[in-house]
């Protein structure tokens, strides 16, 4: 087993500013004539970590790591002020054009996955190749099964903390009721909201029961920002059209991709890669049998070091 690389700190760290209120922060760690890799956080509004940039070989790796609108160091904490889909691709690019890299390699993980993908179908001449985990289509199918119907019966227990904030009679639509109350003026109902949200896919991450996974999608900080945006986010249906990542899967083609997924992963489930991988089948389809949707699942950790690995040997 690959086991992530050890801990490092950026050398470099920046503060862009993008539309009006936002102003995005990124780093950059490893070496700086190193292969570009653009690290691409989940939620949308999970924000990033510092064992993000331990996915890649820091003596071959540029490794560029960035909070989306709203998320982690980037302010205004937890704001939905033109926070769309749309925009957040354009601030990939931004970022590129800022930071000077011509073509990079674009990593990313459940929503990070989504991201990717939409920022490479829209711009593929800026990616050398795609590394991508627990696939998440965003299709409305998606956010039923995990915010509706669908995990609530592999995770009963769990799930009943999940309804705690949301009255009996609002639950015929869950996600609406937390929008609701995401978007509230009681500021104690609002963060109690956030935490059972965020708890709640934290709990469904691994396949088996992981407390620090648990415990930091139990921060405040990160419980507030991921729930108040992937909530707004998922009201709007992610501000893309129904199934428009796999109808733009063409233009993927050219681009070499390494598609990882839990064989258990309850919040994306495995349908969402193999579906993905039948419009793209050039890239490689890598199903983990013994772990669920977090990266740091040991089986899931190895496969995306080996392909950072591999690719560091192609590009190098």
């Amino acid at each position: 087993m690959q086991p992530l690389f050890p801990d490092i700190r950026p050398y470099a760290t920046h503060q862009l500013a993008v539309a009006p209120p936002h102003v995005l922060y990124i780093e950059e760690s490893g070496v700086p004539d190193g292969i570009p890799v653009l690290f691409i956080h989940g939620g949308p509004g999970a924000g990033s970590q510092p064992e993000h940039r331990r996915f890649f070989d820091p003596l071959r790796y540029r490794i560029i790591i960035y909070d989306q609108r709203g998320a982690g160091r980037s302010i205004p904490h937890a704001s939905l002020d033109d926070n769309t889909t749309p925009a957040l691709i354009e601030d990939i690019e931004r970022i590129r054009a800022f930071l000077g890299v011509e073509r990079w390699v674009v990593f990313g993980g459940s929503w990070g996955s989504t991201l990717g993908l939409l920022y490479a179908e829209q711009y593929p001449e800026r990616v050398m190749a795609l590394v991508l985990r627990g696939i998440f289509l965003c299709r409305d199918e998606d956010i039923h099964w995990f915010y509706q119907h669908g995990a609530s019966r592999l995770f009963p227990d769990y799930w009943q903390s999940y309804l705690e904030p949301i009255p009996e009679t609002e639950r015929g639509d869950l996600l609406h009721a937390y929008y609701r109350m995401l978007t509230g003026d009681n500021e104690i109902a609002r963060m109690h909201a956030a935490k059972a949200w965020s708890i709640w896919e934290g709990r469904c991450s691994t396949l088996r029961p992981n407390h620090e996974v648990a415990d930091h999608f139990a921060d405040s900080h990160v419980a507030l920002a991921m729930a108040r945006i992937e909530a707004h986010f998922f009201v709007n249906h992610s501000f893309i059209r129904p199934n428009q990542i796999i109808e733009e899967a063409h233009r993927l083609a050219h681009i070499p991709g390494v598609i990882v997924h839990g064989r258990y992963d309850v919040v994306c489930p495995v349908d969402n890669a193999y579906a993905l991988h039948h419009a793209w089948p050039s890239a490689e389809l890598d199903i983990i049998r013994d772990a669920g949707h977090s990266a740091f699942e040991p089986g899931i950790t190895d496969a995306l070091v080996k392909a950072t690995n591999m690719l560091a040997e192609r590009f190098e």
